[in-house]
């Protein structure tokens, strides 16, 4: 039999970065939601080879966009519990699903409505598409810097304003557990004879939990994406894309799916998303849902009572510190809680976002909470990092120069503070979690350069000094 890993002479160069890795020890407070592997502890699931599993497209197994095979029953099964139309798994993470939902949803040349912390593939997608992009605004907490949840008022607002389009795209929750109410958006949107996608990538588990918020699904979204590791601790990659409904068409989204999911799907990613719904639609596994909520939110007022500033959302499993009542900036915060073991998710302008993920957390609650509380004590006379300006964005605008132009045409690089009046030819998108800051075919006025400049502060080191504009 062979054996990849005595395949070569040496080494690879991943296979020796994994190994270092898993020796790694620490507090590990990042995705994907296995929490690296150590969630599924006492399943059975880990006594299997990967190899042994790692299968091509045969008769029996088939693929996610074939009529015959397990795969197609598995999906089959899929939207049974779900109560939708149709679900289709994806391997190429939420961004491919949502890139294919959008193709699949809206004609060439037609206008789609965008929020502004949509994710970047979203973006991506317009651009295969040839479509238009409207982006509205969303209300924006200047005391943590991050986007809210869109109310039911501004979104009839946006609506009225926008005139004809093909489609509402909504993202709920946030990356850091920020939750819409979306029955009241979906129906705004149904009212007006409008369909409505859902990035719920960072949601899965509000499918398996009373105590969360209602889902996408329950509120009766037409298409919804879930990336099914960063919640239900499938492996990485791993999504999926459910239809329900009759405002769209399943055909259009299937040819769709075939431009952005790989013709070999890798049966390990497929069987570990298959597992993790199946696991958590038992009884067993909403039982252990429901005991990493209880610690999760028994460490949460823990934490506080510490003194530790948290952040008020909606998913017990995200804990966001707003490090700026430290003085700290996300990235500084990070910075050095890394290099005393405990490894973040999301570190961004004045807050960093941990993701318990469906792993044990006693074992790390002791640990935690002392590196927190040392981080507390190093900054106790720092004062404060001022509120952030609200985003110049309006509240709803296009693009000066349409997407396509924008990214092909010839293009410079100036210093930020020099572009005033330019147009951008590439996105400014600070990682993570890929939300942009500008777009290409925006217009850099005064207002968005000293918003920039502010951001740029604060993002330790990942927005430039400079920027691509078009020539």
């Amino acid at each position: 039999m062979w054996n990849p890993l005595a395949a070569a002479h040496k080494p690879w160069p991943l296979e020796v970065a994994l190994r270092r890795e898993a020796r790694r020890k620490g507090v590990f407070l990042h995705l994907p939601a296995h929490g690296r592997g150590r969630a599924w502890l006492g399943s059975g699931v880990q006594q299997q080879l990967p190899w042994q599993l790692d299968l091509p497209e045969l008769p029996e197994l088939g693929g996610p966009l074939l009529r015959e095979g397990a795969v197609a029953a598995s999906q089959q099964q899929l939207a049974a519990f779900f109560g939708v139309s149709q679900s289709w798994y994806g391997v190429n993470g939420a961004s491919g699903l949502l890139q294919a939902a959008l193709l699949g949803a809206a004609a060439p040349g037609a206008r789609v409505l965008l929020p502004r912390n949509h994710h970047r593939s979203l973006l991506h997608g317009c651009l295969l598409g040839n479509l238009e992009p409207l982006f509205y605004d969303v209300p924006f907490d200047q005391a943590t810097g991050l986007a809210q949840p869109l109310p039911a008022q501004w979104l009839e607002q946006i609506l009225e304003k926008a005139g004809s389009v093909a489609l509402l795209v909504l993202v709920s929750p946030t990356y850091q557990g920020l939750a819409a109410e979306l029955d009241s958006l979906v129906a705004i949107a149904h009212g007006v004879g409008l369909p409505v996608l859902v990035d719920e990538a960072h949601g899965a588990h509000f499918n398996f939990a009373a105590s969360l918020p209602r889902g996408a699904l329950a509120a009766g979204a037409d298409l919804v994406v879930q990336s099914i590791h960063k919640t239900l601790g499938s492996l990485g990659q791993t999504a999926l894309l459910h239809l329900q409904g009759e405002r769209l068409q399943s055909q259009q989204l299937e040819r769709a799916l075939l431009w952005f999911q790989s013709s070999s799907p890798s049966a390990l990613l497929l069987l570990s998303t298959e597992q993790a719904v199946a696991r958590y639609s038992a009884v067993a596994g909403e039982r252990h849902l429901q005991r990493c909520l209880n610690e999760a939110l028994s460490l949460r007022a823990a934490l506080i009572e510490k003194g530790i500033p948290l952040v008020q959302n909606q998913d017990p499993l995200r804990f966001v510190l707003h490090c700026a009542q430290w003085g700290l900036s996300g990235s500084a915060a990070d910075d050095y809680l890394m290099q005393r073991g405990v490894v973040a998710e999301c570190p961004e302008a004045l807050t960093l976002t941990f993701c318990l993920g469906l792993a044990p957390i006693a074992p790390l609650r002791r640990r935690l909470c002392r590196e927190l509380e040392l981080l507390k004590y190093c900054q106790q006379k720092v004062p404060s990092l001022p509120p952030l300006d609200p985003p110049p964005f309006p509240r709803l605008a296009g693009l000066q120069v349409p997407l396509a132009e924008a990214w092909r045409l010839p293009s410079i690089t100036l210093p930020l503070a020099e572009a005033a009046g330019r147009i951008a030819a590439e996105s400014i998108c600070p990682y993570p979690p890929g939300i942009a800051l500008l777009l290409p075919g925006e217009q850099l006025d005064p207002a968005r350069i000293q918003w920039l400049q502010q951001q740029q502060l604060l993002w330790g080191g990942q927005i430039a000094d400079t920027v691509e504009v078009l020539a």
